[in-house]
This record gives C-alpha cells, structure tokens and sequence, in this order.
C-alpha cells in the first residue's frame, strides 16, 4: 500500500514542478543592490506626500523634524525606553508632550479637522469653572452617574435619586476644593490611572464613554453659556494652529433659568453667529460648518423625521450645514442597512433633496457582520466621507471604491486607541491606507473625553506610528492639505483657504529653518 502511495505521488511530481520551482540567486552584490534601492524606491512611491518636492528652507526643517523623529524612536528601540504610540494615550500623554516631535507639530498650521463632535471640544476644566455660577445644581443618579442643571432656586425633580444639591454650596463643605473639582472632571472624562484594568472591553469603555457626554451636556446645553462654550472650542482648535472645523452637531434643546425650551434652530444659530464673530476677531480662522447627527438606536420612524428636519435645516442654512450622519456605538447600533428607506428618502423626491451624508462606519474590530458591513452601504448611499473607516482594509471593494472616487477615510488614532479598538497604535490599519496613498485626513473625535484639545496629539501619533520611521514633513504637508481639499467647503472657499495656509505654512517654514 505505501509503494503504491509512493508511486502516485512519484506521478504526481511533474505536475506540481511545472507549476512551482525552487529560484536559485544567481547574480552579482552590485546588481543586487542596484534592484533593492528601486524596490525600496518603489515601495516609497505609493506613501502620502511621495509627490512633493520639498524647498531649500523646508529640508533645513524636515532635517530637525527628523532628527528629533529618528532620536525618539531609537531611544525605543535601542536604549529600552517605551514608545508612547504603543502605550495607552492616558498613560503616554506626559512622554509625548515631552517630546520634541510633538512639540514642533503644534507650531505647524494643520488645516482643519473634519470629525469632532460638538459635546465634547473643550477642556473639562472650562466646563468646571461655569459650576461656580450659584444656579448650578447637581445630582447622581442610582448607577452614579452625575448631572448637571442651571436652576433658578432649588429644585425639586423626580429624576434625581440623591436630590439636586447647589454645586457651590456642597464645595464650600470640602476641605479640598481642588479635589473636589478634580471630581467632577474626572466626571465628564474617561482618565483614569489604570485604563487597561477600568475598562477590560470596548462596551465598557462605550458605556462610561456616552455616561460622562450626557454628563457635559447639563451645562453645555444651558443657553447663556451654549456660545461661550463653541467660542472656547474655537479658541482652542486656533491655538493648536487649526484654521477650520466642520462639527458633527446634535443641535440640542437649549434651556434657561425660567425653565423655558428653545427650538433646534436657536442652537445652529446661536454656533452661526459665535463662527462669525470668532472669525471676526482672529481673521486667520476660517469658519466652521456643520454636520447634522442623528442618534443610531432610534427607530426608522424618527430617523424618517430626523432625515426630514435635516432636509429643512440644510435649504435654510446652506452655507453651514453640510451634511448627515448617525452616531452612537456602531457595534450595537443598527446598521444603516436597517434605515435603508429612510436614508433613500432624500433622493427619491421630486426634484432630490440635497442631503450629503457624511457617515461613521466600519468603527469595528469584526468582519463579516453588520457592523462592518456599514462601509459598503455607505459608499452605496454616496457618502462624501468615512468617519473612521477602521474596518475597510478588510474589504477590498470599498477599498477600491474610496480612492477611485476620493472618499476620505476621517482617521481618529487616540479615539479608537482609547475605546478599544487597538492597544499599539503601530498596528492601525490606517498604517496600510497611509502607505498606499488613499484618501485619509487626521482627526481628534471627543478631544476633550481624552483630557486634550486641538489636532497635534493626533498627527503626533500618525507621524510616529501609523506612518513609516522614516516619512517625513512631505506627509504632514500632504496631510495638512487633504484636510482642506476633502473638506464640504465650497469651491472658492477651498481655494481661499489653500492660499491663506501656503502663507501660515511659509510663515512656520520661515521661523523654523
């Protein structure tokens, strides 16, 4: 039996060698290396940035800009030290501020930043400070989670389990007043000193996540601070050189002292206005526009009326909003498949109602199922973006999609670090997109929930993990201008807002070379 076997596969063996054979090398050390510097070439040519030539003055600060790049890494790698992409941003924060990369991002003008949301923009802290107002009030209900409201006297509601308690007069009862506030940051954030050990799955992440948004919202959503909030949240992207936002918004309920409700519209406008007056007094900001979210988990009958709302508000406001989305945990949301009528109902009238959507999918570490599956029927539905997109490079369809029809994939590192999609950021699939040239921008999501502002802390994780060692400024130049060009800004606005960077970019090349 076995020389039977034996002879079968003896017959066996011309087929298999016509089909493979073993290569011999068989050439000079010259000629090796002469074809493995135009592979490397080559395999360098599909990166972001590969087409820009760099000027004289540029060089002189992308030789810095590496030096401190190739320094941090070989401190990693060489003398033991840890690499704070590969960390947990809470525990690596401290390191990377300390790092002269980091530093030197935060000088660069970084366009715009296409994919935050409106609750969480600005720094805790500025949200404490408005609970030393005596009309603030707090309470925790029966799981612990706090809430805030502006009352004009004491309060008496049913929906507080521990009763509506003036903010100030339980902090003059604390002998640490720091700790005290401490407290209630600590409330509307998800900083904690042992993250890996807090939160041991993303849905326990999701759930503390959206506990501390609902926290925030008690006060942002109080309307003599609702302008005074967004103005912050300018202030803040503009000190991080950002010169343009598109905000994915609610557009909430406002309420005052007396009790009284305000319809949505108050809120656009009320963001309309601070735009105009903060670009009023900093002319080297841009604007901002806005992107109506409507919450995942509802049902097809209020996403119909949602849709329907957003239609009204974009013909009214055109200028500034731009655009629909659905939001919430995409894994145990329902899938956009699951509104299809709905989502259909804007092209389906006579004429089409004009209604980009701008949609999150594929925020997801699963395939096959619906969840991922969302990518596919967003770019079917004619999304102009992807919010996060961390699931496409598992679907070569829509990856051929986005770059043929240049659908920017909005990339959120620190955001899909902390909610548990990835623990080393040198594993981000957004390393593939980056290498092979597809459409990417570089966002911040919840900046503040994060315990940060701005964009740097994004691109720093981008340059020093999701691209090469050795790619450079060209990338953060190209990056910077992805921003701008896959923006919803018009025509014009884009070619205003391309010359206005030129100059802030030949401004920083100028002071740092």
């Amino acid at each position: 039996m076995i020389f039977k076997v034996f002879k079968l596969l003896l017959g066996l063996l011309p087929i298999f060698t016509c089909c493979f054979t073993l290569k011999q090398l068989n050439e000079s050390k010259v000629d090796y290396l002469t074809k493995r510097r135009t592979l490397f070439l080559d395999d360098k040519s599909s990166r972001i940035g590969n087409d820009w030539d760099l000027t004289a003055a540029e060089r002189k600060v992308n030789n810095t800009l590496m030096q401190y790049k190739y320094k941090d890494i070989a401190n990693a790698r060489q003398r033991g030290q840890s690499f704070p992409p590969s960390r947990h941003f809470f525990r690596a924060k401290e390191d990377i501020e300390n790092s002269q990369v980091f530093q030197m991002i935060k000088k660069m003008p970084k366009g715009a930043v296409l994919h935050i949301h409106d609750i969480s923009m600005v720094n805790v802290r500025w949200l404490v400070n408005q609970t030393y107002d005596n009309h603030c009030y707090m309470c925790h209900n029966k799981v612990g989670t706090l809430s805030f409201h502006f009352f004009k006297s004491q309060p008496s509601l049913p929906e507080c389990d521990s009763g509506w308690l003036n903010v100030n007069a339980v902090r003059k009862q604390q002998k640490n007043v720091t700790a005290f506030d401490d407290m209630l940051s600590r409330n509307m954030t998800l900083i904690v000193d042992n993250p890996e050990e807090t939160y041991q799955n993303q849905d326990a992440v999701w759930k503390k996540f959206e506990n501390v948004l609902s926290t925030a919202t008690g006060i942002i959503f109080y309307k003599p601070l609702f302008g005074p909030y967004f103005y912050e949240a300018l202030m803040e992207l503009y000190s991080d050189n950002v010169q343009y936002v598109e905000v994915r918004a609610l557009l909430p309920q406002l309420y005052d002292l007396e009790g009284n409700t305000y319809p949505l519209e108050t809120a656009l406008e009320l963001y309309i206005d601070t735009a105009q007056q903060f670009v009023k007094d900093f002319p080297n900001f841009l604007g901002a526009k806005f992107i109506y979210v409507a919450n995942r988990n509802t049902n097809q009958s209020t996403m119909l009326t949602e849709i329907k709302q957003a239609i009204q508000i974009q013909q009214k406001y055109p200028g500034y909003v731009v655009g629909f989305d659905l939001v919430g945990q995409e894994d145990l949301g329902r899938p956009l498949l699951y509104y299809i009528d709905e989502l259909l109902y804007p092209s389906q009238q006579t004429p089409p109602a004009n209604l980009p959507y701008v949609f999150h999918a594929g925020e997801t570490d699963w395939q096959g199922e619906n969840v991922d599956e969302n990518l596919l029927d967003a770019l079917l539905l004619n999304t102009s973006r992807i919010g996060h997109g961390y699931a496409i490079v598992k679907h070569p369809a829509a990856l051929s999609m986005v770059k043929d029809k240049q659908v920017a994939i909005e990339v959120n590192p620190i955001s899909n670090q902390v909610l548990g999609l990835v623990k080393d950021l040198r594993n981000h699939p957004a390393t593939y997109l980056i290498a092979n040239d597809y459409p990417v921008v570089i966002s911040s999501d919840d900046p503040a929930v994060w315990g940060i502002s701005g964009l740097s802390y994004d691109y720093y994780e981008t340059f020093m993990a999701l691209a090469a060692a050795d790619a450079d400024l060209t990338l953060l130049k190209q990056l910077f201008i992805n921003s701008i060009v896959y923006s919803a800004m018009t025509d014009e606005e884009k070619t205003r807002a391309e010359m206005k960077w030129q100059g802030l970019w030949d401004d920083f090349i100028k002071s740092n070379s």
